[in-house]
Parts: structure tokens; C-alpha cells; sequence
């Protein structure tokens, strides 16, 4: 009897024990940007030329899936349990494409595939996604560079870097991706400034 009792009471511990270790369990929460969609690109007029887009490198921190935040210049920390769904360098590539496609400058907007049939090729480098909590209230900082070579001489007819940074008006981690969102459309739109317009019907690119 004493045997049974006992048996009980360890029983009821050990679930007492996994109701409290089930009621601290932490599941991870998955993020992606989100951008304005484009607007419908215009008719096309005298485009002809063609360009694909590589996809967007980062440094490997940026990778790693979680989302980064700095205590200090030198500091880095990643949240263990908020992380991206979707890589941002994909994120961008795409986006680089869906904006370029809406500008109606080209005949023909893709990935590019390893394939040499397009006439101009860009390429850039997502240099900064982060949150800054340092210098007085929490910010977020997106850098973003790019530049465009032609496909058949390699040279190069377009380059571009920009940095911006946004405010977070609340301290979470929501807050922190809604303000990134934001960030990077307003990068991605001064990156676009500048990109050289077709003149010709032979397809010569010239900057602005």
C-alpha cells in the first residue's frame, strides 16, 4: 500500500512538473516584409532592351534566418524566436523585379537563370537589415546597393548605394518589421532614382 502511495505522489509530481514546464514553452514566430505592390506598368513605347536580375547577396549574418538587432555599433544580436519566412535577399531580388517590370523602361523584366539572353544584367547586395538600439530610442537601418552591367561587354552602365533609416514607435518585434517594411520601400525607391532610361531604338542605356 505504502508502495502505491508512493507511485502515486511521484506521479502527480512529475505531472505537475510538465504542466509547468508546457505552460513556459515559447514557439517561434515567422515574419516577412511587406512592400506596396507596384503600380500596373505603363504601355511600352520604344522599349527594347531586356534585363535579369541576380539574386541580391548579403553578408552571411543576414542570412542566418533570425532578425538581427545592435546594442552598439560592434554588437550583434539575433531574436531566437522571431525569424524571417522568407530569405530577405529573395525578397529583395524579387522586389528589384517587380518594380523594374513596373517602371515599363525594359521590353522583358526576369530572374536571372545562367542564361545569356538578356541584354543588361543587375546585380546588388542587401548590405544592411537591422535593428539599431543605440544613440537614444530604437531605429531600424536598410542599405541596399545595385548596379547594372551590359550582358556583352560586362560593362558597367549603372551603380547605386543607398542607406535609410526609420523610426519604431513601439517597442516589439512587429513594430520593428512594420518599420523595415517601410524603410525599405522608401530604399528601394531612391534606388531606383537614378537608373538610366532607354533613349533608343538600339537599346543603349545612358545615365540620367
Amino acid at each position: 500500500m505504502k508502495r502505491i502511495r508512493i507511485t502515486t505522489v511521484i506521479a502527480l509530481f512529475s505531472l505537475i512538473i510538465l504542466a509547468g514546464c508546457s505552460g513556459k514553452m515559447r514557439y517561434t514566430s515567422y515574419y516577412t516584409l511587406n512592400l506596396p505592390a507596384p503600380p500596373d506598368p505603363p504601355a511600352p513605347e520604344n522599349a527594347k532592351a531586356t534585363v535579369a536580375i541576380r539574386e541580391f547577396t548579403a553578408p552571411a549574418y543576414l542570412r542566418r534566418g533570425a532578425i538581427v538587432f545592435k546594442t552598439s555599433p560592434e554588437s550583434l544580436g539575433f531574436y531566437a524566436y522571431h525569424r524571417w519566412a522568407v530569405d530577405p535577399c529573395e525578397f529583395v531580388t524579387d522586389s528589384m523585379r517587380d518594380r523594374l517590370s513596373a517602371a515599363g523602361l525594359f521590353a522583358h523584366v526576369k530572374r536571372y537563370d545562367g542564361r545569356p539572353d538578356a541584354d543588361y544584367l543587375v546585380s546588388g547586395r542587401l548590405e544592411k537589415l537591422e535593428e539599431i538600439d543605440y544613440q537614444g530610442g530604437v531605429k531600424v537601418v536598410v542599405a541596399i546597393s545595385a548596379q547594372m552591367s551590359r550582358s556583352d561587354t560586362g560593362a558597367t552602365v549603372w551603380t547605386k548605394a543607398v542607406s535609410e533609416v526609420g523610426n519604431v514607435d513601439k517597442r516589439d518585434v512587429p513594430a520593428v518589421v512594420s518599420a523595415m517594411s517601410n524603410t525599405m520601400d522608401r530604399a528601394l525607391q531612391e534606388l531606383l532614382t537614378s537608373l538610366p532610361v532607354e533613349k533608343s531604338r538600339s537599346a543603349v542605356l545612358k545615365r540620367n
